[in-house]
Formats: structure tokens, C-alpha cells, sequence
């Protein structure tokens, strides 16, 4: 192998490498991205449940007190 063979082996290893570091670096960003994706989503997951949680127990207070005001008439 003359040492042109060689020199472009090694730019092109280099463009390689170079390549994968700018790869690495757009997979951390998106994995930084969607990390903070799923805490928001975890937070309004909860905020939901909460609000769902409430919405149910106004239903059920209701329910008691009309069968609290048919059992009254």
C-alpha cells in the first residue's frame, strides 16, 4: 500500500468518525428532548388523574344526595 492508499484511508476514517461524533450528538440532543418530553407528559398524566379523581368524587357526593332527596319524597 503507497502512502496515497494510506492517506485516503485514513480521511475517510476520519470523515467516519467525524460522522458518527455529529450522529452521537443528535442522538443526545434528541434523547435530552425527549426525556424532558415525557417528564411534561408524566406531570399532566398526574395533573389528570387528579382532575379526574375530583370530577369522580363530585359525581358520586351528587348521586348521594339525590338518593338522599328521593328517599325524602
Amino acid at each position: 500500500m503507497d502512502n496515497a492508499a494510506a492517506l485516503a484511508q485514513i480521511r475517510a476514517l476520519a470523515a467516519r468518525v467525524e460522522a458518527l461524533v455529529e450522529r452521537s450528538q443528535r442522538l443526545s440532543d434528541e434523547n435530552r428532548s425527549l426525556r424532558h418530553q415525557q417528564e411534561q407528559l408524566i406531570g399532566e398524566r398526574a395533573q389528570l388523574l387528579t382532575k379526574n379523581e375530583q370530577a369522580r368524587s363530585r359525581v358520586e357526593a351528587m348521586i348521594v344526595r339525590l338518593k338522599s332527596l328521593e328517599q325524602h319524597t
